[in-house]
């Protein structure tokens, strides 16, 4: 009986015999340098490639250099456009440095996001950029306690951990003043449950209170359009709901606007919307959202900069990034686009 054999892998070393040239011009042409090979002689060198079928070993190069080039990214969940536009940004800022990025989602739940760092971790990325569901992440699953690692889109410090965040109580403090000085006295609140007294909360509260408005109802539901849908149907849906209504996601408010519109009523005529975020949905509403938008493509870079810059003698650094006020229509400004 003759027993089948593998196929040998194809080698940098038969690369370079098929070419005629030597190993280490095999391996500028794959790796782009550091040294220059003129273009006939790299032509020959990717047509035997082709031919060959020769695939570099990502694993035996990551332990030459000591550097995967890969970094890993957890986000909470892909539903919501925001996190989307913000992983492309990570990537986008990866690339410019020579580094792909490896994406996981958490699913929304603790478990997995400690699942996802200890996975992650033991594939030997250089770095992981964590978007955490959790106030204080748990981070002790991570399999190297030395990788660096840096804290994305988080809204506290969070000690030992090098972090970057928006500065989320301006952001709902200007939005919210954005809707006073329209003139509106009853200003309410759709919150996403992120714990008690979240900066998005503190920053429409204190809005109010320099302005000397009473506080004004509260409805607390999920980051999620269902969520935003029964705030909206629980606010407005006994005609007695505030004039206006500072939401704490784009997700959130587009359900907002869709409980408004079944209960017959409409932004900003009848409730005037401003909403934190600032994604891609919010410019597809109708009327467009007022938003909050968070910088991410300067979170990103300052991210990725950041996980690939870290000390290791001094790894904790909080960096806050300001928000912008950018207008719509849905709070009553008149914005012809």
């Amino acid at each position: 009986m003759t027993v089948p054999t593998t196929p040998r892998a194809v080698t940098r070393a038969d690369v370079a015999r098929y070419a005629g040239v030597s190993t280490s011009v095999v391996s500028y042409v794959v790796h782009d340098g550091p040294r220059p090979v003129a273009a006939e002689t790299a032509a020959r060198v990717r047509e035997a490639i082709r031919v060959l079928g020769y695939r570099p070993n990502a694993s035996a190069q990551a332990l030459r250099t000591g550097s995967s080039k890969m970094l890993g990214l957890i986000v909470p969940e892909l539903d919501n456009p925001f996190w989307p536009e913000l992983a492309q940004e990570v990537m986008h800022a990866a690339a410019a440095r020579g580094y792909d990025v490896l994406l996981a989602s958490s699913d929304g739940e603790a478990a997995q996001e400690r699942d996802r760092l200890r996975t992650l971790s033991a594939r030997q990325v250089d770095g992981i950029i964590v978007t955490s569901i959790m106030t204080r992440p748990d981070l002790s699953t991570v399999t190297d306690p030395g990788i660096p690692m840096v804290l994305l889109n988080t809204f506290f410090e969070v000690p030992q951990y090098a972090s970057i965040g928006v500065d989320a109580l301006r952001g709902a403090h200007d939005g919210t003043t954005h809707l006073i000085e329209h003139g509106y006295d009853s200003i309410g609140l759709v919150m996403g449950h992120a714990g008690p007294m979240e900066l998005r909360e503190q920053g429409w509260m204190r809005a109010l209170r320099d302005a000397g408005r009473p506080d004004g109802p509260i409805a607390r539901c999920a980051f999620t359009r269902q969520g935003g849908y029964e705030a909206g149907l629980r606010m407005f849906g006994d005609g007695a709901g505030p004039r206006s209504v500072f939401v704490s996601s784009d997700m959130q408010a587009v359900g907002v606007l869709r409980a408004l519109h079944e209960l017959g009523l409409r932004a900003p005529d009848d409730v005037a919307i401003v909403s934190f975020d600032g994604s891609a949905e919010a410019d597809y509403t109708t009327p467009q959202l007022t938003v909050v938008r968070q910088p991410v493509e300067t979170m990103a870079r300052a991210a990725v900069d950041r996980v690939l810059g870290i000390d290791a003698e001094h790894p904790w650094h909080r960096d806050l990034v300001p928000p912008r006020l950018v207008l719509g229509s849905s709070c009553g400004c008149d914005v012809r686009r």
